[in-house]
C-alpha cells in the first residue's frame, strides 16, 4: 500500500512538472504584521475591522499617505469610523491637500449612516459653514443627534449653548470662518 502511494505521488509530481504548472505551495512565512501588508491589502481592496484600525496607528505615526489609503478602503466599505478619519485627513491636509469641502462631505457620509461622531462633526460644520453652506439650525439637530446617541462631547456642546469654543480653541477660528 505505501509503495502504492509513493508510486501515485511520484506521477503526480510528474505530471504537473510536465504540464508546466508549477505548484509553489503558497507563500512560506508571509509578511501579515506590517503596516506594508495592511497597504496591500488594501490595495486589493481588502477590508475590515483590524485593517480600519491600523489607519489610526498609522496615521499616528505620521505616514499619513499609507493611512489615506487604508481608510479611502475602509470608508469606501462603509465604515463610518473610516470617513470621520478621512474627513480629518482632508480638513487638515494630510496625506492630501486641505479639502474643507471633502471633509464635510466625509461627515455627512458617516452622519446618514448613523454615527455619533460624523453626525457631531457635520453639525459643526454647518454651524460653521466649513466645507458646506451655514445652516446653525440643521447643525445643531446634528449635534442634537450626537448627544441623544450619548456622544459626550455633543453634551458638552449643547451643555455650552452651542458655543464652539467650547470644542474648540478659539486659536482655530481663522480655520472655521465661513467660506459661503
Amino acid at each position: 500500500m505505501f509503495k502504492r502511494a509513493m508510486i501515485l505521488a511520484a506521477f503526480a509530481a510528474t505530471s504537473a512538472y510536465a504540464t508546466g504548472v508549477e505548484d509553489t505551495g503558497g507563500e512560506l512565512n508571509p509578511d501579515e504584521m506590517t503596516w506594508q501588508s495592511y497597504q496591500k491589502k488594501a490595495q486589493r481592496g481588502e477590508t475590515g475591522m483590524v485593517l480600519c484600525s491600523m489607519g489610526y496607528a498609522i496615521t499616528k505615526s505620521g505616514d499619513h499617505d499609507t493611512a489615506r489609503q487604508l481608510f479611502q478602503a475602509c470608508a469606501d466599505d462603509g465604515y463610518t469610523g473610516a470617513m470621520t478619519w478621512m474627513s480629518q485627513l482632508d480638513n487638515n491636509g494630510l496625506g492630501g491637500e486641505y479639502n474643507p469641502e471633502a471633509a464635510a462631505e466625509w461627515d455627512r457620509k458617516a452622519a446618514e449612516l448613523g454615527d455619533p461622531v460624523g453626525k457631531f462633526n457635520y453639525g459643526l460644520d454647518l454651524m460653521r459653514g466649513h466645507g458646506v453652506k451655514q445652516d446653525d439650525s440643521l447643525g445643531r439637530q446634528y449635534v442634537d443627534e450626537a448627544a441623544a446617541d450619548g456622544l459626550e462631547i455633543a453634551r458638552r456642546l449643547q451643555g455650552a449653548d452651542y458655543d464652539l469654543d467650547e470644542v474648540t480653541p478659539d486659536a482655530d477660528n481663522w480655520k472655521y470662518a465661513p467660506l459661503f
